[in-house]
């Protein structure tokens, strides 16, 4: 009488796990999963999930990155002389469970100094004070499914650069919509949140770097700007 010969497995030998897949553009994904499979493939340097579909970038161009870098120069002076604020280059920006963004820079205050950005597992969350984002062009969805969602999530100021038109579009937030601000003399917006934030279009994309930086300087030297410091220094 014969009997079944039972098969022993191999010792030690565990089941494979599976990778999960890439992120691809029009991908219909949960934050959760979004987050998952980008952590799974840390050769990807940006991608974003808005309204629930994924977003990946195209190559980044030698034009954008020298947007990029004069843009965060000139963020980066003003953080420097305004105690309580913070900048974020790049960084992954948590909205809710349809929206995880990673915008070009982020401005915002300290929650202890009356921001409405909080740390959450080592990512952004909540609506920052100032968004900006480096566009392609005004086709870009920049300006339109993100610029939706920063509006409703609340984002007080959105400032988008349009490489293509060399033209800047600063919104504000007013009564929940988004209003163009218009430059004031000599072509120099100045943000409603953050007073002394000083930006002088025409030198930003005529690639003057330093004559920016000379607007801003001033910006800087105004009573506005050292009340606001002072509140932010006072404020527990």
């Amino acid at each position: 009488m014969s009997s079944a010969v039972r098969i022993q497995p191999h010792a030690g030998r565990q089941p494979r796990k599976k990778t999960p897949p890439p992120l691809q553009n029009g991908d219909h994904l949960t934050r959760a999963e979004f987050e998952r499979r980008y952590a799974a493939h840390p050769h990807l340097k940006k991608a974003e999930l808005i309204e629930g579909v994924v977003h990946v970038p195209s190559p980044v161009s030698i034009q954008h990155a020298n947007l990029h870098a004069n843009a965060m120069t000139w963020l980066g002076l003003y953080r420097a002389n305004t105690p309580g604020t913070y900048l974020a280059d790049n960084a992954t920006l948590r909205l809710d469970l349809e929206n995880e963004v990673q915008p070009d820079a982020v401005l915002y205050m300290a929650p202890d100094k009356g921001g409405r950005v909080e740390i959450e597992h080592n990512f952004l969350a909540g609506a920052p004070e100032l968004v900006l984002e480096i566009a392609a062009s005004s086709a870009a969805y920049d300006l339109h499914e993100k610029l939706r969602v920063y509006r409703r999530h609340g984002v007080q100021e959105y400032l988008v650069l349009l490489a293509y038109e060399q033209e800047t579009r600063w919104f504000q937030l007013v009564e929940g919509e988004y209003k163009l601000l218009a430059p004031g003399e000599a072509g120099v917006f100045h943000s409603q949140v953050f007073p002394g934030l000083y930006f002088h279009t025409e030198k930003f994309w005529a690639d003057d770097l330093a004559g920016l930086l000379e607007v801003l300087q001033a910006g800087l030297a105004t009573p506005a700007h050292q009340a606001f410091v002072s509140r932010l220094l006072h404020r527990n």
